[in-house]
């Protein structure tokens, strides 16, 4: 019996085509064969939530040999290091840093808003690392859904997966909404002015935006049609962009008085953390680099070139232009939405907003390009785990790009671009990319500690204490800090018991994996400090970041209860039977063979 979601044989898979709309394309599982077997599979769901907590962990081999096969066409294998670097920095050199800089040094940071930045960008670059080592390990499309489910199984897999795709829709959205806005700046119109108003809606749902969900399709369809296309579109709007940043620090800085910078730190320090935690959203874009990683070359050299070089520049780039702005103006006086225009402005430079218009569209741009390739990637991979319909793994056998899960993440997007503000929603976008890497830091703890065959019960275990320690250690500095910044006690008491459990992890649990071809350096200190940096930028954020985060992944577990917790346990149990089966048939047909060599010995 063919498992489900196994690939096809390629003249089956070319029979049926690529364009499929059938029931079974979509849910092709035995759970959803009718709506009495899914009633039976929502009666079984203790046991099978209980079966994918404790078995539901992949393996490097699944994740590069059978879930890649799910699609039936291989990605092309064209990028290098060159198109990452440059990938890198058109995902991040977009609007973030016009309205972000503004926004935060006058409601938090002041100048100290450099500071930020720098946090922020430190604490991107562990994630970055760890991303490195599970992209050179396991170079799939997934990213972090791949590497969560091969060492915290389909569950942690799941949440993190549905966090960065609850994400990327609003981030996307919200980037395509700011192309707006400048396209507006740009023509002298005010910023809403290019936004189809309808009275009878609610607030912050009665500016359609037809403008922004067009940008959203264009850069989507160009993702389909090639990705070294795309790469390559990507090198020359990247290139204009840094030179357009490049006038714009320069002609800053010649306007610059350093008498500005003072004070610097007007909000005390608990100001520049609250800032880290909100232009940390700056840095998020390299996420969809890892999941380039199952079209790169040489994934061992391009990829960890490709990260540590793009999050290294665009760290420089992103605290000189903050230093530029926070040097032209008081802080008081920055403007909150349109901070470099204004800040030009008031030095007699008016022609400049046309300028910082041109770079944040160029910006954006390839944001919502790159974002279009590495998110397309992401669900494929999820669904080819069939989390979500498998029908969205499947990679065009002319493009070699995931055309479904592509347009999958393009339509909502848009949807969510032409309807929505997304005041409310923006707080989510960053308390979830450090949720995300807070995950994958533990899972790389476990990656490096824990191997099944290798590591005792009893290490298991130990390992499992100490984790728990630091994380539960890194939670209570964080509250500390919320709380109660000035007293001392907390942290007296929760700092060395974060550097113990982290020294328990070094010295106590044996290392049961050791990485083939690059790896983090200083581990497991690394992997635990990025731990404790995430979870402290997570508690700056505020209360009801927190209950908003809460709500959005209590309705992604409801899904993954109803739908996709059944779909996962058929795949598995289905391939496990399979196996079985294999096995047993091989077993079967060895006997004869041994029977037969028997036979000959005997006859010599």
């Amino acid at each position: 019996m063919e498992p489900v979601g196994a690939p096809q044989d390629k003249p089956a898979a070319a029979a049926r085509g690529y364009w499929r709309w059938r029931k079974d394309d979509f849910f092709p599982e035995p759970s959803f064969a009718s709506w009495g077997a899914y009633r039976g599979a929502l009666a079984a769901t203790p046991a099978r939530l209980r079966d994918r907590l404790l078995a539901g962990r992949s393996t490097d081999a699944a994740e590069l040999g059978a879930m890649r096969r799910r699609s039936e066409n291989e990605m092309r294998r064209c990028l290098t290091w060159w198109d990452l670097t440059w990938l890198g920095f058109g995902c991040h050199l977009g609007a973030g840093i016009f309205v972000l800089t503004g926004q935060e040094a006058r409601d938090h940071a002041g100048p100290a808003v450099v500071l930020s930045y720098v946090v922020a960008g430190l604490s991107a670059m562990l994630s970055v690392l760890i991303y490195a080592e599970f992209a050179v390990e396991i170079p799939v499309a997934g990213g972090s859904f791949a590497y969560l489910r091969v060492e915290l199984g389909d569950v942690a897999a799941f949440v993190a997966a549905a966090n960065l795709i609850l994400e990327t829709v609003i981030g996307t959205a919200a980037v395509a909404r700011a192309w707006t806005s400048y396209l507006a700046s740009l023509v002298n119109r005010p910023v809403s002015a290019l936004r189809v108003q309808v009275p009878s809606l609610g607030e912050g749902f009665n500016e359609l935006d037809p403008i922004a969900s067009a940008v959203i399709m264009a850069t989507a369809i160009m993702a389909m049609l090639s990705t070294k296309g795309s790469s390559r579109f990507n090198w020359v709007a990247s290139t204009v962009h840094l030179l357009v940043l490049a006038f714009i620090i320069v002609a800053g800085f010649v306007h610059a008085k350093p008498s500005n910078l003072t004070p610097f730190v007007p909000y005390g320090v608990p100001g520049v953390f609250r800032s880290a935690a909100v232009v940390y959203f700056a840095y998020s874009g390299f996420d969809s680099i890892a999941n380039m990683a199952e079209e790169t070359k040489n994934p061992s050299r391009d990829i960890p070139l490709g990260l540590i070089g793009s999050m290294s520049v665009i760290t420089a780039i992103y605290c000189t232009m903050a230093l530029t702005l926070t040097m032209m103006q008081p802080y008081t006086a920055i403007d909150r939405s349109a901070a470099y225009s204004v800040a030009f402005a008031a030095v007699g430079m008016r022609w400049m907003q046309y300028v910082v218009a041109v770079g944040a569209l160029k910006g954006m741009t390839t944001v919502l390009l790159v974002g279009a390739l590495g998110n397309a990637r992401y669900a494929t991979h999820i669904a080819r785990s069939h989390i979500i319909p498998p029908v969205f793994a499947l990679v065009h056998p002319k493009t070699g790009t995931p055309i479904h899960a592509t347009a999958l993440i393009t339509g909502a997007s848009a949807c969510v671009a032409f309807f929505s503000s997304l005041d409310v929603l923006a707080s989510l976008l960053s308390i979830s990319t450090l949720f995300i890497f807070v995950m994958i830091a533990t899972a790389l703890l476990v990656r490096r500690y824990h191997a099944r065959g290798v590591t005792s019960r009893a290490h298991g275990r130990l390992l499992a204490a100490l984790v728990l320690a630091i994380v539960g250690s890194s939670g209570g500095i964080a509250a500390c800090w919320g709380t109660a910044p000035e007293r001392w006690t907390g942290y007296a008491v929760l700092v060395p018991v974060w550097a113990a459990a982290t020294l328990g992890v070094q010295l106590l649990v044996p290392v049961a994996r050791v990485p083939t071809k690059w790896g983090v350096p200083l581990v497991p200190w690394l992997p635990s400090l990025s731990i404790a940096t995430n979870i402290f930028l997570m508690g700056s954020l505020g209360a009801q970041a927190f209950v908003r985060f809460g709500v959005c992944t209590a309705v992604m577990l409801l899904y993954y209860v109803l739908v996709g917790l059944h779909a996962t346990y058929d795949v598995a149990h289905e391939e496990v039977d399979d196996a079985a089966a294999d096995e047993k048939a091989a077993a079967a047909g060895a006997a004869p063979d041994v029977e037969k060599s028997g036979a000959g010995d005997a006859g010599r």
